[in-house]
């Protein structure tokens, strides 16, 4: 089942957000992430967190009470790992973070750490990119237009090995260690793709970009 997570800050354009999150089987905002789903005009299953950055608590009120989980400031986790950690405890198994942009770097990094556990989201969709993961064997396809940049970057514990098609410079072949990263390569073609052989990489786009098909 997928899941929409909705985080606090910069969100994708409205459009977007809808678009990834028709046929999604559960959708959380956590905290501030209910302004960002609201703008896209979508009304989340579940909103939890400490709602420190929520502004006016009384747009609340408009959800059933049981649908609306508070939790303390001094917590031991970031509310969206709280959102995370319960969208999977509701069985979904593909889950999407939308927001995220802009805003404190400690709050960014933080997400960029979740993708380092054997539990990640499947992307992350902000105002300003697109960050997919992809754990060997699967195979990501774009269709980008020519001369579009993407990076990549090795996830988790590896062996690493990837394969691409498309690419200015392919990624067959290349040595992968800890702390490598390959950045602004380009999309030769308007379809382009990467297969993760071995391990988990993530794959970050430009933000115009629409969301990726298997």
């Amino acid at each position: 089942m997928r899941g929409i997570l909705f985080t606090g800050g910069e969100g994708p354009e409205p459009e977007k957000s809808r678009r990834l999150a028709r046929g999604a089987g559960l959708i959380v905002a956590a905290d501030s992430g209910l302004l960002t789903a609201e703008a896209a005009g979508l009304r989340p299953d579940w909103v939890l967190g400490d709602m420190d950055s929520l502004g006016d608590p009384r747009r609340l009120e408009t959800y059933p009470p049981e649908r609306v989980l508070t939790y303390i400031r001094e917590k031991d986790y970031t509310d969206t790992e709280l959102a995370f950690s319960f969208l999977v405890e509701k069985g979904c198994d593909e889950i999407w973070l939308i927001g995220g942009g802009g805003g404190r770097i400690d709050h960014l990094f933080a997400i960029r750490s979740m993708f380092e556990r054997e539990l990640c989201p499947r992307g992350w969709i902000s105002a300003s990119g697109e960050i997919y993961s992809l754990t060997g064997p699967d195979k990501l396809a774009f269709s980008l237009r020519a001369g579009v940049l993407l990076s990549v970057f090795p996830l988790g514990a590896g062996p690493w090995e990837a394969e691409s098609e498309g690419l200015k410079w392919p990624l067959n072949g290349l040595a992968w260690n800890r702390g490598f990263f390959g950045v602004s390569n380009e999309a030769e073609t308007g379809g382009c793709s990467i297969r993760a052989a071995a391990g988990r990489f993530m794959i970050i786009l430009p933000g115009e970009n629409g969301p990726v098909s298997n």
